[in-house]
């Protein structure tokens, strides 16, 4: 990522964030995606808390994902992140794609965590 790009995605990122908020009732869900991983968290901005987190980098995702291409294994962290919101009592979230276009492995996590119970 050139550093133009890193700075258009952070501008598009902030953008989107002066709209959008995690509440207690409906906290955010932040996707941050690099080369070779990608990170989701469930985030109450109010108190600026991540209430639950999962990532390729993760133990349990780690012996899940060999051999896997990266868009099954955002799928995974997608239906890991939402497993452990519905644990912790989170049933409805705001999506925060986090600058990064809404395709590939930002909407295979984001369609895993829909179906395995998030609403967004």
């Amino acid at each position: 990522m050139t550093a133009k790009s890193r700075t258009a995605r952070k501008r598009r990122h902030n953008r989107v964030r002066l709209k959008i908020s995690g509440t207690p009732d409906r906290p955010r869900l932040n996707i941050y995606r690099s080369s070779k991983h990608i990170y989701a968290q469930v985030i109450d901005d109010t108190e600026g808390k991540t209430i639950v987190a999962a990532s390729t980098v993760d133990k349990v995702v780690m012996s899940q994902i060999g051999g896997k291409n990266k868009k099954e294994q955002a799928a995974i962290v997608g239906e890991l992140v939402a497993e452990r919101a519905k644990s912790a009592g989170i049933s409805n979230v705001v999506f925060d794609r986090g600058g990064f276009r809404y395709h590939g492995r930002v909407e295979a996590l984001a369609k895993s965590a829909r179906e395995s119970g998030l609403k967004f």
